[in-house]
């Protein structure tokens, strides 16, 4: 099937990412593919050549794509042996690491191997470690992935016990899959514990978030960056002053440049409360202390501007999705309002997407992704703007794997691409928004019933201007890719 290419011209403001700049829209041909039991990502960049990667009942393969999304290789991954349950690519100029899942029975086996330009076996695939696993899996992940800012070290852990108890096995190795050390740690609290997703420091220090969740809505009445070299057998605990509030949704970022991790969240004066404003601080890793933590509230203006009709409870769904700290020190907070329902099947709901997984079950749990939320913020942590791109996203028993969205970070401007759905009709837009906060949103597709569906969520941005996004078609699947 020859590319289908579209190219939207799009006039807008006053950032390059808005002006006189036309997204041109190219499609990769189509593959059979059946997403009820396939495995899809984009992998990346090597060199001069796109990889994605799809799996199904059939096979493992990645397919190789040229700037103008013309297969020009189909790589066999023959030497996946079973079930994948999970995969992760990470692309370098000359080389990729895949690290992929095998479900065996009830036995996880965690695998690395190292590919070539040409997608080819550097080293056959190394098992890193197994585990048993129950019936229906676990909430968490179980094995986890991190990789620091200059992709030279990477770290493979999974954590374990319960309660009070944080144990945790990891694996560090380099660029070239060569394994530097093996070791465990643990970390015990004064009440039940949670961890959230590990940070990588370039010199080989790993900082995993944890927190111990109170009351009905988990929010977090104490939180800490556990703090773990390699040769070290137990983690190092630095406490973020929560000031008698209780923190939600908090979210971590690592600036290897600043020699920083950023924290932003939410945060309520009770453990049941509704969110009353945007907590902020960071951790100096040369100092290995955090800044005072500030208490940014939210004030009538805002609780309007949401259109909510509770002004209390206006925030209480938002999860903190990015932060974006800027050159002058201060930072972007991105949130979306995000929450799961469950209804009888006798009176199911019905979505655009329903197609792909039709509901069968007693229950049926339905996923809304709605607004955008983006707060700017200066050094001093005054409010400067805030901004809300309006969506009302609901599908049925996906994961909501076509809600959501992209972000699109070019350095001077943002983007958002979502679909824009309802029970009838899908359109795929673009929100482009300026420094000042200022807001334009254009279709990027027709919404004609002709288009593939994009799924968004799963999109990864791989040079400046250039986003892949993964698309369906009943049972068939492509690649967009989207130059600015």
């Amino acid at each position: 099937m020859r590319n289908l290419v579209l190219v939207v011209i799009l006039m807008m403001g006053l950032c390059s990412l808005q002006k006189g700049y036309g997204q041109e829209v190219i499609y990769s041909q189509y593959e059979k593919f059946d997403i009820r039991n396939g495995d899809y990502s984009v992998a990346g960049k090597v060199g001069d050549l796109l990889y994605v990667y799809r799996g199904g009942s059939d096979g493992y393969y990645l397919d190789a794509y040229n700037n103008n999304m013309e297969r020009v290789a189909t790589v066999v991954l023959d030497f996946i042996q079973g079930r994948v349950y999970e995969t992760k690519f990470y692309t370098y100029t000359d080389h990729m690491i895949l690290l992929y899942q095998v479900l065996d029975g009830a036995r996880l086996t965690q695998y690395a191997v190292l590919l070539d330009d040409k997608a080819k076996l550097v080293k056959r695939p190394i098992a890193l470690d197994n585990t048993k696993i129950g019936l229906f899996g676990g909430s968490k992940k179980t094995f986890n992935y991190a990789i620091s800012d200059d992709k030279k070290k990477l770290v493979v852990y999974g954590v374990y016990g319960g309660g009070r108890n944080l144990e945790a096995k990891f694996l560090w190795m380099d660029d070239q899959l060569n394994i530097t050390g093996r070791n465990t740690a643990s970390y015990t609290a004064e009440n039940d514990v949670e961890y959230g997703e590990g940070l990588l420091y370039n010199d080989g220090t790993l900082y995993l978030p944890a927190y111990t969740p109170v009351g009905s809505r988990n929010y977090a009445d104490q939180l800490w960056l556990l703090m773990l070299k390699q040769d070290m057998r137990k983690f190092t605990p630095v406490e973020v002053a929560l000031n008698e509030q209780y923190a939600a949704g908090t979210y971590m970022k690592l600036d290897a440049d600043k020699e920083r991790i950023y924290v932003g969240g939410f945060y309520s004066d009770k453990k049941n409360g509704n969110y009353e404003g945007v907590l902020y601080t960071y951790y100096d890793i040369k100092t290995g202390s955090f800044q005072p933590t500030r208490l940014m509230p939210f004030d009538d203006r805002m609780r309007n501007a949401t259109g909510g009709s509770s002004k209390k409870r206006a925030f209480n769904d938002h999860q903190v999705r990015q932060l974006i700290v800027k050159n002058d020190g201060g930072f972007l907070l991105i949130s979306e309002d995000y929450f799961v329902t469950t209804r009888n099947s006798y009176s199911p709901g019905f979505g655009y997407y329903s197609f792909y997984y039709p509901t069968m079950g007693a229950t049926v749990r339905e996923y809304h992704y709605n607004d955008i939320m983006v707060l700017s913020y200066n050094p001093s942590g005054q409010m400067e703007w805030d901004t809300f791109i309006r969506k009302d996203q609901y599908s049925q028993e996906d994961g909501g794997m076509f809600s959501s969205y992209a972000l699109i970070n070019t350095g001077g401007a943002i983007g958002f691409l979502f679909n824009d759905f309802n029970t009838s009709r899908s359109r795929v837009q673009l929100a482009t928004m300026d420094a000042s906060g200022r807001t334009d949103i254009h279709s990027l597709a027709p919404g004609d019933g002709q288009d593939a569906d994009w799924l968004p969520r799963s999109a990864k941005q791989i040079a400046a201007r250039e986003i892949i996004v993964p698309c369906l078609r009943k049972r068939q699947i492509c690649f967009a890719k989207i130059v600015f």
